[in-house]
């Protein structure tokens, strides 16, 4: 890469003992005085005047362990106090380390050859090469990197050399150095390296520390003649093959925790390019790939940027840690960003404006890395089997393409940059074709993003173009990646600009803005194939009766385009809608459609998730705001892709079901009309069906039954739920003990949950030590609803899953109950039980998410809706129950909706005499009392 010690020619003789054995080679400047990383002169004479003192070899090597120690402390400390000062001096930091890392290994082989070990006369078997191999190798050290030696004799090892290294490598481990080594020929070298990549690729990054340096000339001429030459296009393949499986298990590019080494566009992707591009073209710095023809001067100069930004980056997280950390986890973000200087910015955090760059610079790398393997491929490709040269039909390109080695490229240059719109048509033809684009046409690109003005905007061909793009070929993701990479996405549409690669800085979105937005069209794109129609039956029937896809497709590109501003980022996005839709070739009444998608594009998601939908109020709300068939079909598409493209494990049977149910009564009251949405209408057929499913029972106990109910019952619970209630309250009567509890869990594959219904005689704070009771077997609620009966029993039905978001196995159920029985007895009290259990791990911990509190009067017709959004914690449901119960609020239902570390939960409540919360002074002393238990269970949750 462009960091190391290179290796260089050397003279064909010992080292001059005359000049200091122990000084270091300086390559370049350090991040601060080389004196104050490792002052050679210094620790010389402290060695010897410790060899002078010492009684035996032990107290030399101790002694000697004693002085390095302190070097060490005192090295790094100057080294991590000047980075914390320059805290994007890459360079001169990994230089400094490197520095500190060589004068501890040479003095340890001056002291252990020199002094534990004298030889006065050694014969040609006796000699050792220390080498640096792999990172240590190229002089890349971060604060915690290995230390990888060899160890190289010329012949079969010595009694005399197994001391020296031993004696060597056990000062080395008293340093608490993590060194990894070898002993080793210069024919077992050539051997191995034959046989394993991982060693041939440490081999190729050998540098002579200290000790015989013939023996090391000899292992780079061996190396060259023996093991690389004419082995290219293998190592090439492995090195490609390494790279795709570290991929695949690392994820895409813009996952928001990444792996700075090993992670898709991190510093590993960085060093195959130059592991490559020394073992093909013999290159000791990454800038003589631009004389190659490789990279442009303008493309080098990337590679440095980004090459220098995650080395930073590494370095800072191994500092925080101190430990060689690689996973810029959320919590180390806040930190390094922190440390290299990034502040909040109007509506953003300086973590979020942090990452943004991290992910831009992650993008340029897979730019470099791609135009990089093009121009190898070109020259060492890998040949195609014989049948399938013959039998592959080549894809018909338009006269103005050509293909090279099966990627599209442009014929003429100066022809196609004529005409602006070919900026657009490259794209369109790749889709048409199925090929992918050469990295010399995206070079031309790049270069030429200032082609793309107003003009070519507001130009009818260009806006049939892009529509094209998305509409017209059934793979809109892939031409929009690849413009969004090359920056052609931004340049079309300027306002795209200031989310790409924009993270949020939360648990819940598992990509960044730009990347978020793709994924709802892959999704889109998917559905529209039927590939989803099992998993998504609803989208998938009303795509299949036909919607207008141009408004579709044109607000989820544009839904999240306001992120990251101080205004509401949906009320913001649709006042841009207003302007890019037309740009964008609609006409009028599509423009106000995609505004208003935009503008609502939350709302059906909200209304689903952070309200009850059995509530006849919720649906007419949502119809009011609907207003029409088709837009309660568009935004429900929408709603979807949106859900499905927040991350892989977003979407789940729960949220589906909710968003079926509202669809449903919905278009059901748009199309017969509101009066349909009823209580009393919605009780009697609920009855009705209890009757029909009971059929066995006695007249008298289904009397009973269905007339100790109040009307929300009904309409809250489903068949199943019902006849499940009706059971446990026969049994509860049957039993004749007034202190006796029914629980049944039960496995709702609907809902992706566990439903658990409890029945008893009803009490006050009932639903909060329910809520404990659950809290402890460390069940997560997603939705509870409380009745209480005419006859004074209480039915509440929770549905829980399991701390992975799934239903409990059904082996698992026997010990739960018995655990929430304990619980509901006393014998287990929540509140004491939960200070071991209710804790943020530590990574959740660089979070904020402020509590807010509301009263919604006008949501249900019989409730107070009282939303509280906060952060989420395994107590907290339990917390909020408790503060009510002793506030003498009635509980009837909870709805709760997670994002990540925030929550939502809603509750319809009553006042102690049935009465909604009207007056404001109650209202803010019922919130003050849920602030201090969400503040006092956050504290509990922290320590």
């Amino acid at each position: 890469m462009t960091l190391p010690h290179k290796a260089s020619p050397a003279p064909a003789s010992e080292p001059d003992r005359a000049v200091n054995p122990i000084r270091p080679d300086l390559t370049g400047d350090l991040v601060c005085d080389p004196a104050s990383v490792f002052d050679a002169e210094a620790v010389l004479a402290q060695v010897q005047a410790a060899a002078t003192d010492a009684a035996d070899n032990a107290a030399l090597r101790a002694a000697v362990v004693s002085i390095l120690r302190e070097v060490q402390k005192s090295g790094r400390a100057a080294i991590a106090d000047a980075f914390a000062a320059h805290p994007f001096a890459a360079r001169p930091m990994t230089r400094a380390y490197t520095y500190l890392t060589d004068g501890l290994v040479k003095t340890a082989m001056y002291v252990a050859s020199g002094l534990l070990h004298p030889l006065a006369n050694p014969t040609q078997g006796e000699r050792i090469a220390v080498m640096a191999v792999g990172g240590y190798g190229r002089g890349e050290m971060a604060p915690h990197s290995d230390v990888d030696l060899l160890f190289l004799t010329p012949y079969k090892i010595t009694a005399w050399a197994e001391s020296v290294i031993e004696s060597m490598l056990y000062m080395l481990w008293d340093l608490r150095l993590k060194v990894g080594h070898s002993s080793r020929t210069v024919a077992d070298c050539v051997r191995l390296g034959r046989e394993d990549f991982t060693i041939r690729t440490a081999m190729l990054e050998h540098r002579f520390l200290t000790g015989h340096r013939p023996l090391a000339q000899s292992l780079d001429k061996k190396l060259k003649s023996d093991l690389f030459k004419d082995t290219e296009r293998e190592f090439i393949e492995a090195k490609l093959e390494e790279r795709d499986a570290r991929h695949r298990k690392q994820g895409q590019r813009y996952m928001v925790e990444p792996n700075v080494k090993e992670g898709k566009g991190g510093l590993r992707d960085l060093q195959s390019l130059y592991w490559i591009s020394k073992y093909v073209y013999g290159v000791k710095d990454t800038a003589e790939l631009v004389p190659l023809g490789l990279f442009t001067p303008t493309e080098y100069q990337t590679f440095v940027q980004a090459e220098d930004f995650l080395w930073a980056v590494r370095a800072h997280l191994h500092i925080v840690t101190g430990r060689a950390t690689e996973q810029l986890t959320f919590d180390l973000q806040v930190e390094v960003a922190e440390r290299m200087g990034y502040e909040d910015r109007a509506g953003r955090r300086g973590v979020e404006v942090f990452m943004q760059r991290y992910f831009r610079e992650a993008t340029r790398v897979g730019e470099l890395t791609r135009i990089f393997l093009t121009k190898l491929e070109a020259q060492h490709m890998k040949s195609a089997p014989i049948l399938e040269r013959i039998f592959r039909r080549r894809p018909k390109t338009k006269p103005e393409y050509k293909v090279v080695h099966g990627r599209l490229d442009v014929v003429d240059p100066k022809a196609f940059l004529s005409d602006k719109l070919n900026l657009l048509r490259l794209f369109e033809e790749g889709l048409r074709t199925g090929m992918l684009i050469h990295p010399d046409a995206m070079r031309l690109v790049t270069a030429n993003l200032a082609l793309i003005d107003d003009d070519m905007r507001n130009d009818k061909e260009a806006q049939r173009l892009f529509l094209d793009l998305l509409l017209k070929h059934g793979n809109p993701e892939r031409a929009l990646r690849r413009m969004n990479e090359l920056g052609v996405l931004s340049a079309f549409i300027p306002e795209f600009e200031p989310i790409v690669a924009m993270m949020q800085f939360n648990m819940y979105h598992s990509y960044t803005v730009d990347e978020h937005i793709i994924q709802t069209i892959v999704n889109l794109a998917q559905i529209e194939k039927g590939e989803l129609v099992e998993a998504l039956p609803l989208a998938s029937s009303i795509l299949k009766a036909g919607v207008n896809r141009k408004v579709l497709y044109t607000a989820l590109l544009l839904h999240d385009i306001a992120k990251g501003r101080p205004e509401d980022h949906s009320i913001l996005g649709a006042k841009i809608a207003r302007k890019v839709a037309p740009r964008l070739g609609l006409n009028k009444a599509d423009c106000d459609t995609v505004e208003w998608l935009v503008r609502y594009h939350l709302l059906m998601s909200d209304m689903a998730q952070k309200r009850d939908i059995s509530d006849p109020r919720t649906v007419r709300d949502f119809a009011k705001a609907v207003q029409t068939v088709k837009r309660l079909d568009l935004l429900t598409v929408l709603t979807v892709c949106d859900i499905r493209g927040v991350g892989p494990n977003t979407w789940n049977n729960w949220k589906a079901t909710l968003l079926r149910a509202l669809h449903a009564e919905t278009k059901r009251a748009l199309e017969t009309g509101m009066e349909d949405l009823n209580r009393e209408g919605r009780g009697n057929e609920a009855k009705k069906a209890l009757r029909e499913a009971l059929a066995d029972w006695p007249r008298e106990d289904l009397k009973t039954e269905t007339g100790r109910h109040y009307d929300p019952y009904w309409q809250g619970l489903n068949l199943s739920t019902h006849i499940e209630f009706a059971e446990m309250l026969r049994a509860l009567e049957e039993s004749g003990d007034p202190g006796a509890v029914e629980i049944r869990l039960v496995p709702d594959l609907d809902r992706d949950a566990t439903r658990a219904c409890f029945a008893m005689a009803d009490h006050p704070g009932i639903f909060s030590r329910m809520a404990g009771a659950l809290a402890l077997v460390g069940a997560n609620v997603v939705d509870a609803r409380s009745y209480t009966t005419k006859d004074g029993y209480v039915t509440d039905a929770f549905w829980i899953q399991d701390a992975e978001g799934h239903p409990y196995e059904a082996a698992r159920l026997p010990r739960l109950s018995q655990m929430i029985l304990k619980t509901l007895k006393g014998e287990v009290v929540a509140r004491e039980a939960l200070k071991s259990r209710d804790k943020i791990k530590k990574r959740e911990k660089a979070f904020n998410v402020p509590t807010h509190v509301t009263f919604d009067n006008d949501g249900s017709e019989i409730y107070t809706i009282i939303e509280v959004d906060t952060r989420d914690r395994p107590g907290l449901l339990y917390d909020l129950a408790r503060a009510m119960a002793a506030a003498n609020v009635y509980i009837a239902n909870a709805v709760i909706a997670t994002y990540g570390e925030q929550v939502v939960d809603t509750f319809y409540v009553k006042d102690m005499f049935g009465l909604k919360y009207y007056s404001e002074t109650k209202q803010r002393a019922l919130e003050k009392k849920l602030r201090e238990a969400i503040s006092e269970g956050a504290k509990r949750a922290a320590s």
